[in-house]
């Protein structure tokens, strides 16, 4: 079942997402499971991520793997995470300008 995961990450600046995205390779070392991501700061500089993932287990695979690694390594600190099923996942053709892959 796929799902939305939320993360908030309060002190989370864009520097240190720059770093974590090289870090875990995310966009060229493309996750199992990874459907959509989406991130952006509020108006504090805090970091706001949404996913899509065709599963629970493909993000925690992923998470387990890749980013809590990176994130020990860079010494960030996991943000909050809530998960909800998902409902309904809509990709529209505009998308096709930020596809990776």
């Amino acid at each position: 079942m796929a799902i939305l995961a939320i993360f908030q990450g309060k002190g989370f600046t864009k520097a240190l997402y720059e770093a974590l995205r090289k870090e875990a390779n995310w966009e060229k070392q493309l996750a199992a499971g990874a459907v959509f991501h989406a991130a952006a700061f509020d108006e504090n500089g805090d970091l706001l991520v949404a996913d899509v993932w065709q599963s629970p287990e493909d993000m925690n695979a992923f998470v387990g793997s890749r980013l809590a690694p990176a994130m020990q390594k860079l010494k960030i600190p996991m943000p909050d995470v809530k998960v909800y099923p998902a409902c309904n996942i809509n990709v529209h053709p505009n998308a096709d300008e930020y596809r990776i892959g």
